[in-house]
């Protein structure tokens, strides 16, 4: 039988927040088809994970790979085509209030490199109806719902038909009956399409309704546990937080302002993504973002050498 292999990996990796390092000797796999939280209190460093996920956050110690990219040497102009793989689901939506759903769609297929109109109108329908909102294509997001508008930023973060989908607080300004109907559209994604989901959340009601892997961050470190809090022994999975891990009913919400799980607009950025025709790309939230940094491919469309060399050969 053939090993699977990881579609992003974390060896011994010590995680940064700002100018400080927040958690220490990180062990995390993410399989393709996973669907995997990471949980913890305000402050212990789980948007830090995401950020350094999209190399946004440089990882200074230890081993990294996502998605074939080699965090360690990972360059400046070499971080678009890393992003081209990921899809990111914003706790705020972050979306462009002056155009409509379609047109918010639209500009970023436009920005990041789709020049056929058919094709683009054909691929935002195809997300639209996948998230249940291609009869309000037309409408602007000050029309519609907090849930609604999460559904467009899933929308948003399919339209590349990325490998993972990195979903910070995706239900943290939800109610709870809004939330159950994300996490249902999340799961089945996940669950019908393959894609691999990881998920910062403080909520444990939705990790034991829609069950998953659980990676618990705690005293600088995130380890993984399993349902009843048992220790792993899957070296993988790094070590296991003990019985009282998966405690977190008084993890408050993330929006304290701490750097690690800062909801700001610039936090998990998907600048700097350029585009080849095929349309794999990132998720630009600024005009000049995407119309500016990094944005030019090489001739033959590959990316730079960071990317691991039996990814080339495939």
């Amino acid at each position: 039988m053939e090993e699977r292999k990881p579609l992003i990996s974390f060896r011994d990796a010590d995680i940064r927040g700002g100018e400080s390092t927040v958690l220490y000797g990180v062990c995390m796999d993410v399989f393709p088809g996973d669907f995997l939280y990471i949980v913890g209190k305000v402050g212990t460093g789980k948007t830090s994970v995401i950020r350094t996920m999209i190399a946004e956050n440089p990882l200074s110690r230890g081993e990294g790979t996502v998605c074939g990219y080699n965090l360690r040497k990972m360059r400046e102009k070499d971080i678009p085509y890393l992003r081209r793989h990921l899809g990111v689901i914003f706790q705020d939506f972050q979306l462009l209030m002056d155009r409509s759903v379609e047109e918010n769609l639209y500009f970023v297929l436009k920005a990041t490199g789709w020049k056929n109109s058919a094709e683009i109108d054909r691929r935002i329908s195809e997300v639209l109806e996948a998230v249940g909102m291609a009869h309000k294509a037309h409408r602007m997001p000050h029309q519609l719902s907090g849930g609604e508008q999460q559904r467009v930023a899933i929308a948003r973060a399919l339209l590349n038909k990325p490998e993972v989908i990195l979903a910070d607080e995706p239900t943290g300004n939800l109610d709870n009956e809004t939330a159950e109907g994300i996490m249902s559209l999340l799961t089945g994604i996940n669950r019908e399409r393959g894609t691999a989901v990881v998920m910062v959340t403080h909520n444990q009601a939705l990790f034991g309704k829609y069950p998953g892997r659980v990676f618990v961050c705690k005293d600088e470190s995130c380890t993984e546990v399993l349902e009843h809090g048992q220790e792993t022994d899957d070296s993988n999975a790094g070590n296991s937080q003990g019985t009282d891990a998966l405690n977190t009913e008084n993890v408050p919400e993330t929006d304290d302002g701490s750097p690690e799980d800062s909801q700001e607009t610039d936090a998990l950025n998907m600048e700097n993504v350029p585009e080849t025709d095929d349309g794999n790309a990132g998720n630009s939230q600024e005009t000049d973002a995407l119309n500016t940094e990094n944005g030019q491919e090489t001739d033959d469309g590959s990316p730079e050498d960071s990317r691991e060399e039996e990814n080339k050969q495939e």
